[in-house]
């Protein structure tokens, strides 16, 4: 191994920043900024996202950002504007998207892809950005704004909180950048974990927010916000500067919302019945409370939480039989089984959730389980309350196996968090026709338990059905329970309509309520179905139902909303560069507001950037060469950092490079580990193509050092097969290429002859099945 060390000089300690901080000739990161423009009217807000990167290298740079939007945002147009051109976004099937943009890159242009990896988390990758150059991406949503209790609320998460992953690590390359590898439980775990900034990095990015607030004709009678300090003008609201991108944006709007019928005049409808003046009827329930008590709930969440459990255990009464069930990576019960609501058993369960502290991982799937064993077949109301932030990588997983006898029971989500998993609680408590509260802060606490306390109890109208519209079968969105306190919301595609009359029953009694329709100039309407609609296919797909694939995607497509099976692509025409970007960089994150600095990353530095070229970092659909390594992170938990970067006991070792000014971490081959799976050429085709076509672009003398490097690549990818004999060849003759004497021509010809062979379908490769598509998995 030979270790070349990173001049001191180069990489200066800023005095008062915080650990880890790191100041460079080049500058620091690409994303400069993000600008998040939102127009609320009544209950939907319209919103501009722009993202602004610049290129501080002196090549060619790939920009890739990991951030949260709205878990109920249509995202339905995607820019790009640079160099005084604006490049238009279009929606194709992911593959198809990925393809374009490879092919982009390879050809020396332009181009940006937005892709969801999360309802509420995405990734944009800005590629081919010229040293110097500034490009700004612009993503346009439309999203519904829940209303409660007289009041609405604007939620726009700023930063994706690092997630639990469970499960065993995959081999292979990772579907992302990021610092988690990708295991059985969570496929792409890579791409929904970026690495963290620690505190005190001297040059955040720059945020800006402003809301534009009408309230449709109706009595605004309050706007309050309740994480930030905000600047009003009329009806602009705005951010004080200075703001970092380290927890949500949450702003109320207290207003009587009306119940209405709403047509766009284009074939879809919102339907907003307010809650009757009913008493809600009390059934014997069985209830069993999840406690989340891993270390991500520490600090304030926890005294949070354990209230907010304490709370709900007081609404129960002596009808009630009820088991609390404490979960980190053990699940800890109060007693044994379900037991009767009587105040001796209460008093027992606060005792209990008084000792808890925040401890391990966040395993959710065991206590979910156990909670479902223990409620089983009655004929009482089944209630599961679920407190925590919800911050897991696992998902559908989750879903895959616990979604359908969720669906048959009722299931309430407490979100605490001031960057909260809203996505993934609003799901689950979406299948159990359950409420989703969220509790941002401790001064949002008691106004929060007070709702929780009142939604927990009984709904007020159930079994809903509508009469009376004709509507597109199997376009109406799930219609739910009437809550106190919460109108009841649906969208769909409708044929013919003049009113609608909404039955259900109250109190065991039918009851119902007759509405007229009434067209609005209002082209969100069709967006913020689109999203919901495509919502509730995907959460079927991923329990198990992947004959859906082919609708969600048709559905996306023809009304221009992004899903999980599709993506946004701008490509430019026009060439900037010769080959593709020779930096790929990975924008760092904030650690939310609030959280603890993980103790196992408090030695390391502020951010990692992964190896140049390293396919481990590659992408499925194309080579993802890396960006210079300014510094390092890892991740708690035994995580570590991006997979190629761990400690050489654990990942074999490492060669360190001198390249471009910088210290270049180049992963060393290793051997295939016993029982991984073996896979065909076809799975690292689009590398080795990505390779030639570099290759192939060389000029003059071929680089020393790019082709020493490129044996390293070459015999990750060879390892990755099985053991590739000609990749591993090829690489073996590349490694001579730094040594005094090397036929730099020689060896360049005889890469090309090799990768021109193995890429035209010839080299046969080991045998076995390519890891399905990331995105495709359930």
């Amino acid at each position: 191994m030979k270790i070349t060390s990173l001049d001191p000089a180069r990489c200066l300690p800023l005095p008062d920043a915080g650990l880890g901080a790191l100041e460079t000739e080049r500058g620091n990161l690409p994303l400069e900024s993000v600008d998040v423009t939102a127009s609320i009217s009544g209950l939907v807000a319209g919103v501009e996202v722009a993202q602004g990167f610049r290129n501080p290298f002196e090549v060619p740079l790939e920009a890739t950002y990991v951030f949260p939007l709205p878990d109920r945002a249509a995202v339905t147009a995607f820019r790009m504007e640079a160099d005084d051109r604006v490049i238009e976004g279009v929606l194709k099937e992911r593959g198809a998207a990925r393809a374009d943009y490879d092919q982009a890159l390879r050809e020396g242009r332009r181009a940006a892809i937005a892709e969801e990896d999360r309802p509420d988390v995405f990734t944009i990758r800005v590629g081919n950005i010229v040293p110097g150059e500034r490009v700004t991406v612009r993503l346009t949503l439309s999203q519904p704004l829940p209303y409660e209790d007289g009041a609405a609320t604007f939620r726009f998460p700023l930063v994706v909180a690092p997630r639990y992953v469970p499960g065993a690590p995959l081999d292979g390359p990772s579907a992302g950048d990021g610092v988690a590898p990708d295991t059985d439980a969570v496929p792409d775990a890579s791409r929904i974990s970026p690495p963290v900034l620690l505190p005190g990095f001297p040059h955040p990015v720059r945020l800006s927010l402003t809301v534009d607030v009408d309230a449709a004709g109706l009595e605004l009678r309050e706007l309050a916000s309740s994480l930030h300090v905000v600047r009003r003008e009329g009806d602009r609201l705005s951010l004080e500067p200075g703001e970092r991108l380290d927890r949500d944006f949450i702003l109320r709007l207290g207003f009587d919302a009306s119940t209405a019928l709403q047509l766009d005049g284009a074939g879809t409808f919102a339907l907003t019945v307010v809650p009757p003046p009913l008493e809600g009827t009390r059934t014997p329930r069985d209830l069993v409370l999840l406690l989340d008590r891993s270390g991500s709930m520490g600090g304030w969440k926890m005294v949070a939480a354990r209230r907010a459990a304490s709370r709900i255990v007081d609404t129960l009464t002596d009808q009630d039989r009820f088991a609390v069930l404490a979960f980190d990576s053990y699940v800890e019960a109060a007693f044994d089984g379900l037991r009767e609501a009587s105040d001796r058993n209460r008093y027992r369960a606060v005792e209990h959730l008084s000792r808890m502290d925040a401890r391990g991982g966040t395993e959710l799937l065991e206590p979910l389980r156990q909670a479902i064993a223990l409620l089983g077949e009655t004929a009482r109301e089944r209630v599961i309350v679920l407190v925590t932030d919800g911050q897991v990588g696992n998902e559908d997983q989750i879903l895959e196996q616990t979604g359908g006898a969720l669906s048959a029971m009722r299931v309430h989500t407490v979100g605490i968090d001031q960057a909260v998993n809203a996505g993934f609680l609003s799901r689950l408590a979406g299948l159990g026709a359950g409420r989703c509260e969220l509790v941002e802060s401790e001064d949002r606490l008691d106004a929060a338990m007070e709702q929780i306390h009142r939604r927990i109890g009984a709904p007020l109208v159930t079994d809903l059905s509508l009469k009376g519209l004709e509507t597109e079968p199997g376009t109406v969105t799930h219609l739910g329970s009437i809550f106190p306190g919460v109108p009841l919301r649906v969208y769909g595609r409708y044929r013919e309509a003049a009113a609608v009359t909404v039955r259900g029953l109250a109190a065991g009694a039918p009851w119902e309520e007759r509405v007229a329709a009434t067209v609005v100039d209002n082209p969100a309407l069709k967006a913020v179905w689109a999203r919901a609609h495509l919502r509730e296919l995907e959460d079927r797909y991923a329990m198990g139902e992947h004959e859906l694939e082919g609708q969600i995607v048709r559905t996306s497509l023809e009304y221009g909303v992004l899903c999980r099976f599709t993506a946004y692509v701008a490509a430019d025409t026009r060439q900037v560069t010769e080959g593709g970007p020779e930096h790929r960089v990975i924008q760092p994150v904030e650690l939310p507001r609030g959280w603890e600095t993980p103790a196992a990353a408090a030695p390391m530095a502020a951010f990692q950037m992964p190896a140049p070229g390293s396919p481990l970092s590659a992408p499925a659909a194309g080579i993802h060469e890396a960006a210079d390594n300014l510094s390092s992170f890892g991740g708690a938990g035994g995580g570590g950092g991006p997979r190629g970067f761990a400690p050489p006991a654990a990942a074999g070792g490492q060669a360190m490079k001198r390249g471009r000014g910088f210290a270049r971490a180049v992963p060393a081959s290793r051997p295939l580990a016993p029982g991984a799976v073996r896979h065909s050429l076809d799975a690292v085709r689009p590398q080795l193509v990505a390779e030639l076509d570099r290759l192939k672009a060389a000029r003059g003398v071929p680089d020393p050092l790019y082709l020493a490097d490129l044996a390293s690549r070459l015999a990750v990818l060879a390892a990755f097969l099985g053991g590739h004999a000609e990749l591993a060849a090829l690489a073996r003759e590349l490694e001579s290429a730094d040594r005094p004497g090397a036929d730099l021509a020689a060896l360049w010809a005889r890469a090309i002859e090799v990768l021109t062979s193995l890429t035209s379908g010839g080299g046969g490769g080991s045998e076995g099945a390519s890891r399905t598509a990331f995105w495709k998995r359930p």
